[in-house]
């Protein structure tokens, strides 16, 4: 006998989910389009998977629901997730976490990260790329780019590359973690990338730093 009591509280219970929107990101359309077609999707899954599951109606529904829904979702439903993950362990470390899009980028300021003039990862960076290593092993459909900025302060070409240095410094930290090589690239960029002015210590503490960037990984949608 199909069991309807489990298909119709499996449908309220992702109907009332297509309503909900990113927590990080209240107006973000995509959001909406998100939880929505992961709702829909799992409406489907629910009803092939009781169908399928003959014995246990019910239960199938159930996993279907799960399986079919997450799919459903896309790679949206799948940032969500790491999103508020790295928020949660990043929190009190000074990492700023932004998300723009299937984006998501880590702001690592130049208090934690390195020493003036050194590429040899400081014992305050441990602990955020510790986490970051924990995610990114966790979360595997992304790829990673690091990038390291500087001030203005010196010669230019080198700049370039202490900046280099040590986004290559992480990426060798990750790697050493277990994170997959093929997944992260390095990149500096010295100090063509302000995001404050030069002319004050505060702004150029703020230019010194490391950015992180997740994007979706090639076939990943």
């Amino acid at each position: 006998m199909f069991r309807t009591p489990v298909i119709f509280l499996c449908a309220c219970a992702l109907l009332s989910g297509c309503a909900s929107q990113n927590p990080y990101d209240q107006s973000a359309p995509s959001n909406n389009r998100t939880a929505t077609y992961g709702g829909l999707g799992a409406l489907a899954g629910a009803a092939a998977g009781a169908l399928i599951n003959h014995d246990n109606r019910g239960k199938g529904a159930l996993i279907g629901a799960a399986v079919v829904g997450a799919a459903g979702a896309g790679y949206g439903y799948y940032a969500d997730k790491q999103e508020a993950e790295l928020r949660r362990s990043m929190e009190g470390t000074g990492v700023e976490v932004q998300r723009q899009g299937d984006v998501i980028q880590l702001i690592m300021p130049g208090n934690i990260t390195f020493a003036t003039d050194s590429a040899e990862i400081a014992s305050s960076f441990y602990t955020p790329l510790n986490n970051l290593a924990n995610s990114f092993r966790q979360y595997n459909q992304n790829d990673i780019e690091v990038v390291g900025h500087t001030d203005s302060t010196g010669a230019h070409a080198y700049n370039m590359a202490l900046s280099q240095r040590r986004a290559q410094s992480v990426v060798t930290y990750l790697q050493a973690q277990g994170v997959d090589a093929t997944r992260l690239s390095s990149r500096g960029m010295g100090p063509d990338q302000p995001v404050a002015s030069n002319a004050t210590a505060d702004g150029r503490a703020q230019n010194r730093r490391v950015e992180v960037t997740l994007r979706p990984s090639q076939g990943v949608q």
